[in-house]
């Protein structure tokens, strides 16, 4: 009667579990120049499983975009930024924890690419809250391969793939940055939201001279509605 009990205890749990891996989490990031739509990689874990409890507590609403530069990437994150001056200076904001560095080879800054910003720390741990969206630029071959070797001076066992070097060549990115910093997700819906974003006149210290708040919603959808609607193929 104890197991027939612990059984019919464990199959909501059996059920979710279930329904999880039918669906993924889509966030809504919301700009004044559109929306943004993104997954979270489930090869990072704990960088998805932060994120979705920061959506999910409305961590991310009116914050700002503090940092922004054109062809490179745009950053947010910083609690500080919800009320700041407009002379204040950004970025140092966190909320009180790190997150393991979970590098993953497969999961590179292509553009769209979700990141976790981080200071030198030489774990490489992830800040808790703080983010980055990648533009990046489109290389030639000889541009590629400097990026590489950029890459390579800071993190020697990175190997870039000829796939993903066709995408840095065709869509674009920031190669340098592999290695050294956690994807844990990417746009499948928005990219030109990116474009936006980064061209805004900005400060000699990178922030935007008007400020670019966000909000994020999310929500579990079924991941043959996410390859249908947005062209996101799961690994």
């Amino acid at each position: 009667m104890k197991k027939i009990v612990m059984l019919l205890l464990l199959l909501p749990v059996l059920s979710l579990a279930q329904n999880r891996k039918k669906k993924d989490y889509v966030v809504t990031l919301t700009t004044d120049y559109g929306p943004m739509r993104v997954v979270l990689y489930d090869q990072t874990p704990k960088h998805k499983e932060n994120f979705i409890k920061l959506v999910n507590q409305k961590f991310y609403d009116s914050l700002l975009f503090h940092r922004i530069i054109e062809k490179f990437m745009i950053q947010g994150g910083d609690p500080n930024s919800r009320r700041a001056a407009a002379d204040e200076s950004l970025g140092n904001g966190d909320v009180g924890y790190k997150i393991p560095a979970e590098i993953v080879p497969t999961l590179f800054h292509k553009k769209g690419a979700l990141a976790a910003a981080r200071d030198n720390n030489p774990e490489k741990a992830s800040s808790g809250c703080q983010f980055y969206v990648v533009q990046g630029r489109v290389w030639t071959d000889d541009e590629l391969q400097k990026q590489i070797d950029r890459s390579r001076s800071r993190a020697p066992e990175r190997v870039f793939t000829d796939e993903q070097k066709q995408v840095y060549k065709t869509l674009g990115g920031t190669p340098h940055l592999d290695g050294n910093y956690t994807v844990f997700g990417e746009v499948i819906d928005g990219l030109a939201v990116v474009d936006s974003v980064a061209r805004q006149p900005r400060s000699p210290q990178d922030r935007p001279l008007k400020d670019l708040r966000m909000t994020m919603t999310g929500e579990w959808v079924k991941k043959k509605k996410i390859t249908k609607q947005y062209g996101y193929k799961y690994l």
